[in-house]
């Protein structure tokens, strides 16, 4: 048999070069399918990433508009009812450097803890003042940014807008973003006056969003004409009479120091009357 070398040498070239293209083919392939699989999981980790960014957005606008549970707002609708004597103390209108301190001072000689509804622009003037209120274990509220009636009752959206001011406020004094008072004194109160339909308004606007709020039902007239200890005392005594839960209103702004020199008697005659001291904490 005759055998053409030149055509077996091609052949086996041919043979060589095909097996190679076949090796280069099985290459491309193999990436291929390997790019295929890298992509596919980017495509899934970035699907999932988004989710996780999107469950996140979700948990914080949830949570920026859960406050509190219907049960803590009912425990605060219900704070003037009781089977026992107990007794709130409250502050607006600071925190003050002098006076607050003050009555911080008293109150931890005491070991009653208070609730303190605090102004925006009092809590940026006196930010470490409002940490020693929070770390002492008070209960840090809200009673809007500015107190000028005319901004705060512009509207039901201006008075939404300076709960929110002064949270921002506190947030940032506190170092936390994750604190929300959720409870909110209208200046002033919340019913009657002048502004009482703007006040309805932004009633229902809380309401939406869980924000409590919270008046009184006995107070010393410290910031209403009050001038000596007697006064203090005898409007005090007035108004608690007969009243098992009381939430006093009394004031810690820098002019009110008559109400740090009166805290002490106010306490001994709520102690001596079987009162027992409680703040918001304790309720909700």
């Amino acid at each position: 048999m005759y055998y053409n070398i030149e055509e077996i040498v091609n052949e086996r070239k041919r043979n060589k070069k095909i097996f190679f293209i076949i090796i280069i083919a099985i290459i491309i392939i193999i990436l291929a399918i390997m790019a295929g699989i890298n992509f596919a999981k980017h495509v899934k980790n970035n699907e999932k990433t988004a989710q996780n960014t999107n469950e996140n957005e979700t948990q914080e606008i949830e949570k920026e508009e859960t406050g509190f549970n219907k049960d803590q707002i009912k425990a605060i609708n219900k704070i003037y009812n009781s089977d026992t004597k107990r007794a709130f103390l409250t502050f607006d209108d600071g925190p003050s450097y002098q006076v607050t301190t003050e009555i911080l001072d008293i109150l931890k000689e005491e070991n009653i803890k208070a609730t303190f509804f605090v102004l925006g622009t009092m809590v940026k003037s006196n930010p470490e003042v409002l940490r020693r209120e929070h770390e002492e274990g008070h209960y840090i509220a809200n009673h809007g940014y500015s107190h000028v009636y005319s901004k705060v009752y512009k509207n039901k959206n201006s008075v939404l807008e300076e709960y929110k001011k002064c949270e921002k406020e506190i947030k940032k004094a506190l170092n936390d973003e994750n604190y929300s008072s959720n409870l909110f004194r209208f200046p002033g109160g919340s019913v009657g006056g002048p502004y009482d339909d703007v006040k309805k308004q932004a009633i229902k606007e809380f309401e939406k969003q869980n924000i409590a709020y919270l008046d009184w039902n006995a107070l010393t007239f410290d910031a209403d004409g009050a001038e000596t200890k007697e006064e203090i005392m005898n409007n005090l005594k007035d108004t608690v009479e007969g009243k098992d839960s009381v939430v006093i209103l009394m004031h810690d702004a820098p002019n009110k120091d008559l109400t740090a020199e009166t805290l002490k008697s106010v306490i001994k005659y709520l102690k001596d009357e079987g009162y027992s001291f409680k703040n918001i904490y304790d309720i909700i």
